[in-house]
């Protein structure tokens, strides 16, 4: 993946502007298809609320209590299709729900909703099938849970991703050589074109350059998220809800707890994640400047509060490793909660022909880029059918997904990554890992974990730099491996990793400080 600006000169079919998920399966499908596509992001790819979720590939089983149950079988289709054609991105990922005596929800209504989940999925698998547990069984489980007044409990099945690097990798493909778009982050949107009327394409400026362009377009789509509130038909269509999650040490298990704040009976997870712990996420109406979204001290007591009471050693501030912030879009709605509102999306068409998407999740991206790219082709009297659904993901392996991983995993072993980091870098990369791989084999010590507590090494580090498109320090040590979050970085750990990457980069002294500097604020 290489920035090339001055590729955007020309006339495309498409342009998409917001490279977060929805821009990047759009690109990806219409790609795909055979258009000419061009993609902008004024930041980096996934530089917002797709890179701040709480990493869940998921139906949704919360939304059973808001009889949202188109949204939930939608959803459900989706986390098993991404489980078949990206196996190395999406994975199966158990949850555990307690049953106390003072539970909102008792064992009769959770069976109830847990046995629906199932159906609507399909009637999946024993691995995504729920299980009931007595209190003793859960308890064993399940075993930093508090055991007072527990009554037993259910595991149920769903999925885990990395969010920005599912971005990312969608972004790559549309780019490769076969589908060719162009696509380009740090490149921010001016101004919509029209003629007659009609948009035609956009001016678009290099953020690092300055440079201006005139990109021309048949057909152009809006995928800029919690921006679409910048205008006075943004703030009609849409509303604004903050996720905050909390980055924790590691417990004692590799499945996920779904709770319920005993505050306010707002669902919240316990989710394990690069060998920590994420704790989220809150969801308030947000109305404050969408550039600037932050983790506030409400927000912290508030999830460690809600964890709290179900924990037999409860965390402290002092625990908090890291956290971070996003903001869901939703349609426009009078549900006083914002948790009781759709996630449903919507695809809006204004008079000058340009279409904007509203609302959706991560989970269900994939369908929702497909309508957009149907109505794009429609608009350009092109019949083109969808190809999304049938193509594994441009990192999935040519072959069985268990012997890949079993081949892949001894050669990493056999190249002295330990067991944890490799399976994480298969899948972080997909069949890209063997590139990593071969830059061990020319330098062993790049084999090394970069912090001994997380599962990410220097050779992981020096592909990301060299071949993903990082900009800035920021892109490389958040989004393209999320060590600022999941690590406490000081400056010297920050110069030591711009320091590895700087060759690359073709960073000096003085850029690497600047990066620092940036990353520290």
């Amino acid at each position: 993946m290489k920035r090339n600006f001055a590729a955007l000169q020309g006339e495309f079919d498409l342009l998409i502007c917001g490279g977060g998920i929805y821009g990047a399966w759009t690109a990806y499908d219409a790609a795909l298809r055979g258009l000419k596509v061009a993609l902008v992001e004024q930041d980096d790819w996934a530089g917002a609320t797709s890179s701040a979720s709480s990493k869940l590939i998921h139906g949704g089983l919360r939304y059973l209590e808001t009889y949202d149950f188109k949204l939930v079988r939608k959803a459900l289709k989706e986390r098993q299709l991404l489980l078949d054609i990206a196996p190395h991105r999406v994975w199966p990922l158990r949850f555990g729900v307690p049953v106390y005596a003072d539970s909102r929800n008792g064992t009769l209504l959770l069976k109830a909703g847990l046995t629906l989940y199932d159906t609507l999925a399909g009637f999946p698998g024993e691995l995504m099938q729920h299980r009931h547990f007595s209190g003793r069984e859960f308890s064993s489980h399940f075993p930093f849970l508090n055991e007072a007044g527990l009554n037993g409990g259910f595991t149920y099945g769903d999925a885990q991703t990395d969010d920005a690097r599912l971005v990312l990798e969608l972004v790559a493909g549309a780019m490769a050589k076969a589908n060719g778009a162009v696509c380009v982050n740090y490149a921010k949107l001016v101004d919509w074109h029209e003629e007659d009327g009609t948009v035609c394409g956009a001016e678009v400026q290099d953020v690092i350059g300055g440079k201006t362009l005139n990109v021309r377009a048949k057909q152009c789509v809006s995928t800029s998220g919690r921006w679409e509130l910048k205008t006075e038909q943004g703030q009609a269509w849409c509303r604004l809800s903050k996720g905050v999650h909390l980055v924790l040490p590691a417990l004692p298990v590799q499945e996920a707890v779904l709770l319920t704040a005993k505050e306010d009976g707002r669902v919240f997870f316990i989710i394990p994640w690069y060998g920590r712990t994420l704790l989220g996420t809150t969801d308030t109406d947000y109305r404050g400047d969408v550039e600037q979204v932050r983790v506030e001290e409400a927000d912290i007591d508030y999830l460690l509060d809600a964890a709290k009471g179900y924990l037999k050693r409860a965390w402290s501030r002092t625990d908090v490793i890291g956290s971070y912030a996003g903001v869901r879009v939703m349609k426009q709605s009078d549900d006083a909660n914002p948790s009781v509102a759709s996630r449903d999306w919507e695809l809006k068409t204004t008079a000058n022909g340009l279409h904007h998407a509203i609302g959706g999740k991560l989970t269900s991206a994939r369908e929702d880029a497909a309508v957009i790219v149907d109505a794009v082709c429609e608009r350009l009297g092109k019949s083109i059918a969808c190809l999304s659904n049938q193509r594994g993901l441009p990192w999935k392996p040519q072959y069985g997904f268990s012997a890949w991983m079993s081949d892949a995993m001894l050669r990493a072993q056999g190249l002295e990554v330990d067991a944890e980091s490799a399976q994480w870098l298969l899948r972080r990369h997909g069949v890209r890992a063997a590139e990593v791989l071969d830059i061990i084999a020319q330098t062993s010590q790049h084999a090394a974990r970069i912090v001994p507590e997380l599962p990410f090494i220097y050779a992981d580090l020096l592909l990301c730099a060299r071949d993903e498109m990082a900009v800035h320090l920021s892109d490389l040590l958040r989004r393209r491996m999320p060590l600022l979050i999941l690590a406490e970085l000081d400056a010297g750990a920050m110069q030591h990793l711009a320091e590895q990457a700087a060759p690359v980069l073709g960073w000096d002294a003085q850029r690497i400080a600047e990066e620092i500097e940036a990353c520290l604020a």
